[in-house]
């Protein structure tokens, strides 16, 4: 691997992308990161970037009521089994949605399909966002491969994600990310934000 390249970020262009941060997802057993520690490097990253008058997007997944939008049940892993609870899809309280927030609803794995997040980021010129949230290999990933396909850079906050593993984890953040943006820690984006 090459030296790493300077995290550098136009506060005018750029957005935060906080995937699936909701009442029935963070109470999930993740890792290589809890999701308490997900949820407040999370935070961090939203409040120093509002201080900065820069765009948060929390976007947020629930199923349809009548299940039809659900992925292919051809699978080996099942779907939901269960209704989930009214709050499933609030977002986490301490996190927002603040005022200027987007909140953006998906009903599949990436923040993009099906969702107005790409209309809503290119009406506010940004050109570059920062993703976070849960589950790395899942929602977060998928978002980030669409991110990269319409040509937006990206910064990938390692520690404010986790998944079911840490082999999960790991394999999207060695192997999927750096191919498509930038893997840093919170408190580089941090430095990079202030």
């Amino acid at each position: 691997m090459g030296e790493q390249r300077q995290t550098s970020i136009d506060k005018n262009k750029t957005a935060l992308v906080v995937i699936d941060l909701q009442k029935g997802i963070v109470g999930m057993d993740t890792a290589p990161y809890a999701s308490g520690i997900v949820v407040k490097n999370a935070i961090a990253t939203a409040e120093a970037m509002r201080a900065n008058d820069m765009q948060i997007f929390l976007v947020r997944v629930t199923p349809s009521k009548d299940g039809k939008d659900a992925l292919n049940p051809a699978t080996d892993v099942p779907r939901w089994s269960k209704t989930p609870a009214p709050d499933f899809a609030d977002i986490v309280p301490a996190l927002g949605p603040k005022e200027n927030d987007f909140v953006i609803t998906k009903h599949q794995w990436g923040a993009f399909y099906g969702t107005e997040l790409d209309l809503e980021l290119r009406r506010r010129g940004i050109t570059t966002i920062i993703l976070c949230g849960i589950l790395t290999n899942i929602g977060v990933e998928s978002t980030a491969r669409f991110a990269y396909e319409y040509g937006y850079d990206q910064i990938f906050a390692e520690d404010a994600m986790a998944a079911m593993s840490a082999e999960e984890h790991a394999a999207t953040v060695t192997k999927i990310f750096p191919r498509i943006g930038l893997v840093r820690k919170t408190s580089e984006i941090l430095e990079a934000v202030s």
